[in-house]
């Protein structure tokens, strides 16, 4: 067996599973009862998946450009959707979106009354 032929299996196993976790990731967002479900669904199985999907890609490539270009996609999805997914659970919070009795720990539970009077806090 060539390295061609390895490497191409070994892109095939990595692009199949990272749509797998990506479908994932989708049903999760419509089957999860409550917003932080949902947003742990969005973010996890789904960077994951698209980090293996990127490496797929890049072990079918194999160009210097292209696999770049692919380095900086996945570094920007692993910089941007934990943020992006702790602004949502955060925002949420206040607004009821949120089951309380599903939570272990609740150390925003304490804030909230700040958390409430900066909500309706007049904007200048």
């Amino acid at each position: 067996m060539s390295l061609d032929a390895v490497l191409d299996i070994a892109a095939a196993v990595c692009l199949i599973t990272g749509a797998l976790l990506s479908l994932a990731a989708g049903v999760a967002l419509v089957r999860f009862p409550d917003l932080l479900t949902r947003m742990h669904a969005a973010a996890k199985p789904q960077v994951l998946g698209l980090l293996l999907v990127l490496v797929g890609c890049g072990l079918r490539l194999r160009t210097g450009v292209d696999i770049t270009t692919l380095v900086l996609v996945g570094a920007f999805q692993l910089a941007t959707a934990p943020v992006a997914a702790h602004m949502v659970g955060r925002a949420a919070y206040p607004h009821d979106q949120i089951r309380t009795d599903l939570l272990l720990t609740d150390e925003l539970a304490a804030h909230l009354d700040r958390v409430a009077a900066d909500r309706d806090a007049p904007r200048a």
